[in-house]
């Protein structure tokens, strides 16, 4: 919008020049800047290059180009010169043609997507199956698009992902909760959303968990370090081995647990919809996890990795840095003393190599949530 205003001004200076000082000037030597905001004015001609062309001084010969342009371009309707600086005013017509200008184009401020320019590839909003879309996934998603969008507004090729955590012991709360408590209801039978229903049973594991610490107690809770050990409570131990059931590949698990998280599902693309937004490719961990776990045993085959005496995997030599192992022995592999902003879990080792389909010209930049 200024950039036209100021082409326009260019050619007119240009004319003013040749008219009051019978000079040829290019526009390369023309500049403008923004007015300062101490003087009136929307867009200010720097007077000086102009000088050696009109053999006056700064002011004179602002003063002389000033009359010029309020006389002979419809844009100005007045000027005040300062020293080498010329502030022009600009028509209020004149802008409210630009802005009608901006208005009428869909396009304006967007750059065309060069074929040939590297693609970036954008994961964001990667929800849960145990619950809804929380106020975190929300800012995620909200601010995931919005980016798409920016990117896209650049001229960038972007493919647009999500990771969905649809496996481990939270899921398997809801599932053992909905199993125990739920008496077959149904998004259908409840007429709730089929994440809220989920979400419902995830604080109805919860709730009843409580109940059972409360009942035991504390003291009998505690391990030889004093400290609360809730591990072996009943409930726990259950949603412990229905998740090694998962892993296992038990049918009767296999069956829950595709049936509910096909009511998030469901539920997600509502939500969705809803915003607005979609989707180039969805991930699944339960699809990578086992992908990563095999590349961190390949890398400890290779000696790559080492294994230290918890369990926990560490790439050798990198300060000390842990790569946590997948849950299939359902325990937390890396103790969360060591777990840090560089533990690396093997299923985000695995999405590294996952090619997006459809394939991009070349390897993407890749950024994700946090």
């Amino acid at each position: 919008m200024i950039s036209s205003i100021e082409h326009s001004l260019s050619l007119n200076t240009i004319t003013a020049a040749k008219k009051i000082f019978d000079a040829d000037i290019q526009p390369s030597q023309i500049q403008f800047q923004q007015t300062k905001k101490e003087f009136e004015g929307d867009i200010t001609l720097v007077v000086f290059p102009l000088t050696k062309f009109s053999k006056k001084s700064p002011e004179e010969t602002g003063k002389l180009i000033g009359e010029y342009l309020q006389q002979q371009s419809e844009v100005v309707t007045s000027y005040n010169c300062v020293k080498g600086f010329l502030n022009i005013v600009i028509d209020n017509t004149e802008w409210l043609k630009q802005f009608a200008g901006v208005i009428a184009n869909p396009r304006y401020g967007f750059t065309d997507a060069d074929a040939n320019q590297k693609p970036v590839m954008l994961e964001y909003a990667s929800p849960n199956t145990n619950k809804p879309i929380h106020l975190g996934h929300m800012r995620n998603i909200l601010l995931g698009w919005s980016v798409v969008q920016l990117l896209k507004a650049t001229g960038k090729k972007v493919f647009k992902t999500s990771i969905i955590n649809d496996r481990g012991i939270h899921i398997c709360k809801s599932m053992l909760a909905w199993k125990l408590f739920g008496n077959g209801e149904t998004p259908q039978s409840s007429g709730m959303k089929g994440d809220h229903l989920v979400g419902k049973y995830y604080v109805e594991f919860d709730k009843q968990f409580k109940k059972e610490k409360l009942a035991v107690g504390n003291e009998q809770l505690a391990d030889n370090e004093g400290e609360t050990d809730e591990k072996n409570l009943p409930l726990m131990k259950d949603a412990k081995s229905m998740l090694i059931k998962w892993e296992q590949g038990d049918k009767e698990t296999i069956d829950l647990w595709k049936m509910m998280n096909g009511w998030v599902y469901d539920g997600f693309d509502v939500t969705y919809k809803n915003l607005g937004i979609d989707f180039d490719k969805i991930y699944y961990e339960s699809d990578t996890y086992l992908l990563g776990k095999k590349i961190v045993e390949e890398g400890l085959q290779k000696k790559i990795f080492t294994q230290d005496a918890d369990n926990s995997v560490s790439v050798g030599g990198i300060n000390n840095d842990k790569t946590s192992e997948p849950n299939v022995t359902v325990q937390e592999v890396t103790p969360k003393d060591k777990q840090d902003s560089n533990t690396l879990k093997p299923n985000d080792i695995q999405l590294t190599e996952i090619p997006v389909k459809p394939q991009p010209p070349a390897k993407p930049d890749t950024a994700v949530d946090n």
